[in-house]
């Protein structure tokens, strides 16, 4: 049965970590012998399961809030807005304030996460107590809800650091507890809870439960094991401030590779997944395809009246039409010089980096300042409509196989060489570039270690750009703040044509696409993008106005303007990324804490 069908069942579990004492001591709670009935019967026991995703979906949640701002503004990401200072600007620009206006409130994430934890604690408890771990249906069970207290604990952890560390239901005597060092928290999740829970679930399509890419499978968790791996033994900010790998030894970077070679070479050697067409992929995605052993290992699942993907992240309609129902879309995209960043051939270039939008069902280009995420499309919806005015329905991609890759290929230099290491980067590259130009990448990725590092660094922004993982990356490699500061310089250049964008036409020119065949120069392909209208020259460096003006197109002189959007450049970063690499927790919860939850320096 799929995820969205179920009704949860989850009234019996406490609201854990919100706002008070009263909230918790106040919620629906259970008696042992109710606990004993629902967690010894599977069927009850996988509604309570099913019951920890209910946060994920909350308005203010994942669904709302933690997806839309915790991730922009990098190199190849950004929200863009002209007003630096505007509450959702500030929560993407490095400088949040406790009292922002989006997530000062007392339902939103930081409750939202805590209150999936303590869901997933009462699961936990009760199936370690009463569930028949003789019975692996009862294993997976015990196994998914393991794992989904690490996914809430691994976003926590990458929002606000150091935070309090839950893994039993809340006492009265542990109501109120105080930040705690995230490298415990760490060595809790990396090298216990999920070492224990791969061993509890199946592989995908193992079993009729893992079919789906909305249920956790042993794939899933040793590639969030990785993940988690990578973060506990990278940098970060610390309480004091200063940004250092951790001190513990179990943690140590080696320590960390070691894991993620052996978690992602599992998964690859297993063939459970396949990489497939780049597209495709995101074309599943935005169709509600959740057949599990393609690229896709987990998604986080929502509703069809629940979910804002496609509404923030989607190429935008102006209009209500058949694909949307919906006028929405293009909140945040890619940098103005993510589509640079790609070969021409890459076919993940036109895939990721879209320059046009819906015009009352006609594709018109935007402004250079606004690319959108082609990933995410209300035209690849073709068995589906958008039911609501404000969710869409399509799930998020938390992770597939090309993560998987990367991270295998990443650890595999540090530990063994690039030369070993080639083989986990080369299938994203045989999808993405011409066989001649993947010899040649590779030739100079493997000529040491540091060129293969450089390479991944590459690779990973260009594979991943859109999914919301990239700052992460940027954290525990400690190149937050330089790689910004260059992304920074680097837009100015193309805001003042300098550099490498000295060779780029001052405008652009686009007609409609009719059945007259396209010009072999332009970008959009029409026999690869069928869902394409539109036909674009200008944007390729070399190109130029004396040709664009011959065309007979429309000529769309502001693409560029200086004064539509120097000042988004400015507002990449108001402050030193690396002062303000968390959020703060917000202070309704500081207030609501007894005294116990206070900020970092930074934030008093």
């Amino acid at each position: 049965m799929r995820i969205k069908q179920y009704i949860y069942a989850s009234l019996f579990l406490a609201s854990g970590a919100l706002t008070s004492c009263d909230d918790i001591l106040d919620a629906p709670t259970i008696s042992s012998t109710d606990e004993s009935f629902v967690f010894s019967k599977y069927d009850l026991a996988e509604d309570a399961v099913m019951g920890i995703l209910n946060s994920f979906g909350e308005q203010n949640s994942y669904r709302g809030r933690f997806l839309v701002y915790y991730g922009m503004n990098t190199d190849m990401e950004w929200w863009g807005a002209t007003d630096k200072y505007d509450k959702k600007s500030e929560l993407c620009n490095y400088s949040p304030t406790t009292t922002n206006g989006e997530m000062n409130t007392s339902n939103n994430a930081w409750a939202k996460f805590f209150e999936g934890i303590e869901r997933a604690n009462l699961v936990i408890r009760g199936l370690e107590t009463y569930g028949d771990m003789n019975d692996p249906n009862f294993r997976q069970l015990l196994g998914e809800a393991i794992t989904l207290r690490a996914v809430y604990y691994c976003d926590l952890l990458k929002a606000w650091g150091d935070v309090p560390s839950r893994f039993e239901p809340i006492t009265s005597e542990t109501m109120y507890l105080p930040r705690t060092d995230k490298d415990s928290i760490y060595v809790r999740l990396v090298l216990d809870d999920l070492k224990r829970a791969e061993d509890l679930v199946a592989w995908p399509n193992e079993t009729t439960v893992t079919s789906t890419t909305e249920r956790v499978s042993r794939a899933f968790v040793k590639g969030l094991r990785s993940r988690l791996a990578l973060y506990a033994g990278g940098y970060s900010q610390r309480a004091d401030g200063t940004i250092r790998t951790s001190n513990d030894p179990r943690l140590a970077p080696e320590e960390m590779y070691k894991i993620v070679k052996e978690e992602c070479v599992s998964v690859i050697n297993q063939h459970c997944n396949e990489l497939g067409e780049f597209e495709e992929t995101f074309r599943r995605l935005c169709n509600d395809n959740v057949e599990a052993g393609h690229e896709s290992i987990w998604e986080i699942p929502f509703s069809e009246g629940r979910g804002r993907v496609l509404y923030n992240f989607a190429v935008p309609h102006d209009t209500k039409d058949a694909h949307t129902q919906q006028n929405q879309g293009g909140d945040l995209g890619p940098t103005p010089i993510a589509f640079y960043k790609y070969d021409p051939q890459d076919k993940r270039r036109n895939v990721t980096c879209v320059p046009y939008k819906w015009n009352e069902g006609i594709q018109v280009p935007g402004e250079i300042s606004s690319w959108y995420f082609g990933k995410y499309r209300y035209e690849w919806m073709e068995n589906r409509i958008v039911t609501s005015d404000n969710d869409d329905g399509v799930n998020w991609l938390y992770m597939r196989l090309g993560d998987i890759y990367l991270m295998a290929a990443e650890a595999v230099n540090e530990l063994d060489g690039p030369q070993a290491a080639e083989q986990y980067l080369k299938p994203i590259l045989d999808r993405a570039l011409p066989a001649e130009k993947v010899t040649a990448y590779l030739a100079e990725a493997t000529a040491s270690k540091e060129a293969f590092r450089e390479a991944i660094f590459e690779q990973r922004g260009l594979e991943l750009c859109g999914e919301m993982l990239r700052k992460a990356d940027l954290i525990r490699w400690n190149r937050l703040s330089s790689t910004l500061e260059d992304t920074k310089a680097e837009m100015m250049q193309l805001l003042n044509r300098e550099g490498k964008y000295a060779d780029l036409p001052d405008e652009i020119y686009y007609q409609t696409v009719t059945d007259t065949p396209k010009l072999e120069s332009t970008v959009w392909d029409s026999e690869i993008f069928p869902n394409e209208t539109v036909e674009i020259y200008g944007l390729e460096l070399g190109q130029t106005d004396a040709e664009g003006a011959s065309l007979g197109y429309v000529s769309h002189d502001k693409w560029a303007a200086k004064d539509d959007w120097e000042d988004k450049i400015i507002g990449l970063y108001v402050n030193n990324p690396d002062d303000y690499q968390y959020w703060p927790i917000w202070q309704v919860f500081i207030d609501n804490s007894n005294g116990v939850l206070v900020n970092y320096a930074n934030y008093q």
